[in-house]
């Protein structure tokens, strides 16, 4: 049952960050912190995102607002750069971002449109490379 676990995990991981993301996680991985990433998988990946209650396109627009309340900025940035694989568009990403500064305040919705708009940058230029 543990290793279903951490492949779904693994799977669902992939299909919302990109195989890239996941390879390199993998890759980096160290003694200290490979169990770590085995608990995120499992816990995260598997345990909540393959829940039948909500599809990965919801959970990513939680996700993002959820993590830009909180100021995380790295992962909102991670899962901003998700949205190409989710299907979150970035006119909901706007709407979500200004959603958020009604509850969560307007400092935390302004550095969220930052990090959200340099990220969107970021993925054009990939796109145009």
């Amino acid at each position: 049952m543990a290793d279903d676990a951490l492949e779904q995990g693994r799977a669902v991981r992939t299909a919302v960050l990109g195989q890239k993301h996941v390879e390199r996680a993998r890759q980096r991985a160290t003694g200290f912190d490979a169990e770590w990433q085995d608990f995120l998988t499992r816990q995260a990946w598997a345990a909540v995102w393959t829940r039948p209650g909500l599809d990965h396109r919801t959970r990513s627009m939680l996700t993002i607002a959820m993590l830009a309340s909180l100021g995380h900025e790295e992962e909102l940035k991670l899962h901003i750069r998700a949205t190409r694989n989710t299907g979150v568009t970035r006119e909901e990403v706007k709407e979500i971002l200004l959603h958020l500064s009604v509850y969560a305040g307007v400092p935390a919705a302004n550095t969220a449109f930052r990090v959200a708009r340099a990220a969107f940058e970021e993925m054009d230029r990939e796109e145009d490379g």
